[in-house]
Order: C-alpha cells, then structure tokens, then sequence
C-alpha cells in the first residue's frame, strides 16, 4: 500500500489522517523538539501539552505513559536529523563533495551547532540515554546504530573495521564539545579544525581529471 507521510505521522494514501491522528503527531513532534532542546530529563508530559496547544488531560488518551512518547519522539528525531543531514549532504555532493566530506561538512556545520532542537538526537541526548527506561534505551541505541550506518555508508572502502564507530564517536564529541562553548568564535573554531582533522584522517581525495 502506498503511503504519505505526514510530520510525525504515517497514513496510507488513500484516506486522510483523522483529528486525533494529526493531534497525535503534533505531540510527538513537540516533543520531538523539546527533548532534544532541554533534554529527558529538561521536559515533563504537562511542559510538551503546553507547547503543543493542548490540555494535559489529553495526554492519555494517546499514550500510556512517558516513556511511550519519548520512544516515539525519538524515533521522529532521528527521522527529522536525517532528513535534514540528506539534504544539506545532497546539496555538497551537488558541488563535487565525496560521501564523507559532505557528512562531516554537514554534521560539523555552524547550522548545526546552533539548531540544537532540530538536529541530532545522538549529540542532544547521549549524555542522558543510560539512565533511561529500557525501552527508551533501546529506541536511543537505534539513533545510535543509525548513526555508525549513515557513516559506514559514507566512508571509503579502505577505511578499515571499526572506521564508522570511530567516525560517528568524533562527529558527537565534537558537536557537543562546540555546543559547550557555544556559538561563538570558539565554538566554530572547534568545529573548523575537527573537520579538518577527521578528513585529513579518513576522506579519500578524488582523483585529479586527466588532462
């Protein structure tokens, strides 16, 4: 069956998404948003009804509890961060980039040093995903493991076994180190130079035309 995808929210094609459905998504959205913004542990059930316009009373009637809707808002962080990663990768590849430099580029970005709320899952929450219920752990490793498969993808094939792991582990460590000293000058600079070293490390220059 063909689908449409609506934020937060799969339907099929042929029928519209029902009210509660789109309210539903909004939710997961939200707190989509908020978790990565002020973390687990930074937002509560009644702070995510509030920002999405809706009562605090309402809340059960879409999920049963918490931790079913930070699964769920997980799970649409890592769709959101992707899609957005495959747009600003696709737009460097567009100017001659290799696979690995427009990741790197794309994940070390300014842009992405700013828009915490929107990027990421895996440098927003890491930190705080152990110390979590197991089912949110779970939906945390998954970030995890989609992550090391975005970089596998990316990498050269003489990058050697546990070359992504080592990738994805900078990338996070970077941006969140960046993030601790903020946008600004010193931030950027941190970025600048973990980019260049990364890709000094692993990107394979592409072979010069010939003449």
């Amino acid at each position: 069956m063909m689908i449409i995808i609506f934020s937060g929210y799969t339907a099929p094609m042929d029928r519209q998404p029902t009210r509660k459905e789109l309210t539903h998504a909004r939710i997961v959205e939200t707190a989509a948003r908020a978790i990565r913004r002020a973390g687990f542990q930074g937002v509560g059930v009644a702070d995510i009804m509030k920002e999405a316009g809706l009562t605090h009373g309402g809340f059960y009637a879409h999920f049963a509890s918490r931790d079913a809707l930070l699964v769920e808002a997980l799970e649409h962080a890592g769709q959101d961060s992707a899609a957005t990663m495959a747009r600003a990768m696709a737009s460097r590849r567009a100017r001659g980039a290799s696979p690995l430099r427009a990741l790197v580029e794309s994940y070390l970005s300014e842009a992405h040093l700013r828009a915490a709320d929107t990027g990421c899952p895996v440098a927003a929450l890491a930190g705080e995903m152990p110390h979590q219920a197991s089912e949110v752990r779970e939906a945390a490793a998954q970030r995890v493991r989609a992550l090391i498969g975005l970089v596998q993808q990316a990498l050269p094939g003489d990058a050697g076994a546990g070359g992504a792991e080592a990738v994805a582990s900078q990338l996070v460590g970077a941006l969140q180190l960046a993030r601790a000293l903020g946008d600004n000058a010193q931030g950027k600079a941190l970025l600048a130079r973990s980019r260049e070293s990364l890709l000094a490390l692993f990107d394979t220059p592409s072979p010069a035309p010939s003449p």
